[in-house]
């Protein structure tokens, strides 16, 4: 079911399975900071930090990122969100991170809904 994604190889898939047992029973949130791509913000009192990505597992961030690159060339919905993240001036490397939590959710619910990857 998972390697219907574009982008989603058996590399991918066999470390989801493997290192992400619980993916499917997760919310969006949850899913994308085990992974380790949810902003988290760096805020005190009135003084407003950069969000930055951290901590979660790093064998399945780093599997992801190279699915996510394959993806952000051949699957449509991810290669739009990525180009229109470029084109507002974000820097490549944020773009990719905002595309691999992306990537995370749409991978959380295909499993949660039992379902294989659907283009529209």
């Amino acid at each position: 079911m998972l390697e219907s994604a574009p982008g989603v190889g058996k590399a991918l898939a066999f470390t989801l399975l493997a290192d992400m047992p619980e993916l499917g029973s997760l919310t969006n949130k949850q899913a994308s900071a085990l992974v380790g791509v949810a902003p988290i913000n760096r805020d005190s009192g009135k003084m407003r930090g950069k969000r930055r990505i951290q901590g979660g597992r790093d064998s399945v961030r780093t599997t992801l990122y190279m699915a996510t690159l394959s993806a952000t060339q051949c699957d449509p919905a991810i290669k739009a969100f990525y180009k229109n993240l470029v084109a507002q001036g974000k820097h490549k490397k944020v773009a990719l991170t905002a595309c691999m939590r992306k990537f995370i959710t749409i991978l959380n619910a295909m499993i949660r809904e039992k379902q294989a990857w659907c283009s529209t």
